[in-house]
């Protein structure tokens, strides 16, 4: 059985790799933007990776960011095309996410998931608020019910450009 780390990408490795999927992820397999993903988000968000412990692969990512005091939101979770089966690494991609922000004073916790997604998100202790449409792709605003994801030990690291500049 193959395991994985779920942790804060912190080194400039790490990030790299983790905007390079993303890119592959929603720029070039899904189209959704034109040559990457990046935005205005990624200069507060803190990024999340899935590495794949035999290889040290990053094989899958998420950020999470606080939009206003107490309201988390988690986005750009994606896996990367070989490691995609069995759900397990969207799983715990989603619980380090859930639960790095209950640690971190969080009172709801949103997400916008591709419809596809959705059932996934709802075994998960997810409740869809209202449907969207994000890039021309339907999308539901969704909620983690906080009781399933209770805090962790993670430690909230201040942000610098310089993890960025990895981009």
């Amino acid at each position: 059985m193959k395991t994985y780390e779920f942790k804060l990408a912190t080194n400039t490795q790490e990030i790299a790799a983790y905007f390079a999927l993303r890119r592959a992820i929603f720029a070039e397999e899904q189209q959704l933007f034109s040559g990457d993903d990046v935005d205005e988000i990624d200069q507060f968000a803190y990024p999340i990776v899935a590495i794949a412990t035999a290889t040290q692969q990053v094989v899958g990512v998420v950020r999470i960011y606080e939009a206003k005091p107490g309201i988390w939101y988690g986005g750009r979770l994606g896996t990367h095309p070989e490691y995609r089966k069995g759900w397990q690494i969207g799983k715990g991609l989603i619980y380090k996410a859930v639960t790095t922000a209950n640690t971190w004073g969080c009172q709801q916790f949103l997400a916008t998931v591709q419809l596809q997604n959705v059932r996934f998100f709802q075994r998960l202790h997810w409740q869809s608020l209202e449907e969207m449409t994000i890039q021309a792709c339907p999308h539901h605003l969704m909620e983690a019910d906080l009781s399933f994801y209770p805090p962790n030990k993670e430690i909230r690291p201040v942000l610098s450009l310089q993890t960025r500049e990895a981009s």
